[in-house]
């Protein structure tokens, strides 16, 4: 049974929506939690009620009402085990202010729209967003397992672009149709919020077609639920014949706890080639300190700092903004203390572009 919380979230669906029912949920009492299960079951209990999160962390009450408010729009959703790393009685923690809702979200503020990078215009079939060369990406869910605030599409009409109802022949043919297509990106919404049954059915008729030859996965589940990364998701990616590339999503060293670490093992011992893209917020992670140690620790879990954007300018985060010449100067003490190899490139995405703008 899924939660009533669950069922009404705004904007993005539960992540359970066509599953088995004995796949999803919330198990019976005295039912034990079997390994497969585990992640559904922590998903669901994930908090959506700005209330209980606030109280939680010894918060001051008056953020409730705000945060209501404004969840009413986008829901909140924060699974336990990352609130666990966030510090309590700090509303300043830069774990929390990912997930918080704050009241200027509810702000109108110029040059910010509901469709920041593009996407509308990129769609070329049901859940298909075609914009650079070579490669596709697939919007395969609306849902997440966390409602990061300055989410670049947490206005994008998952209903309408839903691909599910032909089962993705409209986006398998088109894929197929086209030989220039090397890689297809699976996105969301998080595509590890699909069952790994339903994950399999995507991937293995990819891996058919003699053209594509990497798969990429564009997830932050590996890092807020690491229970997520199964031993059917590691043998999925180690069996086919498809690259796997998982880009996974971490903006501060903090969120990098050891079930993090292990679930990076995992995947790095499925073969996957392991990527991280950050977000430059501010009050995040817009310090060189705290830059120079997220590069660190995601090296030392095994993965490879790839990208820093600066904001997609979606309505609702304007102010996480960082302008580009501070981030350019951050840029530049990075490049001063770290090696190379540490040094994420730093872009911005702009619509109808042919590739991602490298400022550095």
């Amino acid at each position: 049974m899924i939660p009533t919380e669950m069922k009404n979230l705004t904007h993005f669906p539960s992540p359970f929506a066509g599953e088995d029912k004995g796949r999803g949920g919330a198990a019976s009492p005295g039912t034990e939690i079997t390994a497969p299960a585990r992640w559904q079951h922590e998903l669901a209990q994930a908090i959506s009620d700005p209330a209980e999160l606030i109280r939680l962390l010894n918060l001051d009450p008056a953020l409730i009402e705000p945060a209501r408010a404004v969840a009413r729009q986008f829901s909140l959703r924060v699974p336990r085990g990352y609130v666990a790393r966030m510090r309590p009685g700090d509303p300043h923690d830069p774990l929390l202010r990912q997930v918080l809702p704050l009241a200027a979200e509810g702000l109108t503020v110029l040059g910010f729209g509901h469709d920041p990078v593009g996407d509308r215009a990129a769609a070329v079939a049901p859940g298909v967003l075609h914009k650079y060369r070579g490669r596709v990406l697939l919007t395969t869910t609306g849902a997440c397992a966390v409602h990061c605030r300055y989410c670049f599409r947490r206005h994008f009409p998952y209903a309408d672009e839903n691909p599910t109802a032909d089962g993705w022949r409209a986006a398998l043919a088109y894929v197929a149709e086209d030989s220039s297509i090397r890689e297809v990106i699976l996105s969301g919404g998080d595509p590890l919020a699909l069952s790994d049954a339903r994950l399999a059915g995507l991937v293995e008729p990819l891996a058919e077609l003699p053209h594509v030859q990497r798969v990429r996965l564009h997830t932050r589940l590996p890092v807020v639920l690491p229970s997520r990364v199964t031993e059917a998701l590691c043998r999925l990616l180690a069996d086919t014949r498809l690259q796997s590339v998982v880009v996974v999503h971490v903006n501060h060293p903090n969120e990098i706890d050891s079930a993090v670490i292990d679930a990076m093992r995992r995947l790095r011992d499925a073969g996957a080639i392991l990527l991280n893209q950050s977000v430059l917020l501010e009050g995040v992670n817009d310090d060189a300190d705290v830059l120079c140690a997220l590069s660190e620790t995601l090296f030392a879990a095994g993965v490879l700092p790839y990208y820093v954007h600066l904001l997609d300018r979606v309505q609702g985060a304007a102010h996480f903004d960082v302008e580009e010449q501070v981030a350019m100067r951050l840029w530049e003490e990075l490049r001063l203390r770290l090696p190379g190899y540490l040094v994420p490139r730093l872009v911005r995405e702009a619509p109808g572009a042919p590739a991602k703008t490298m400022l550095r």
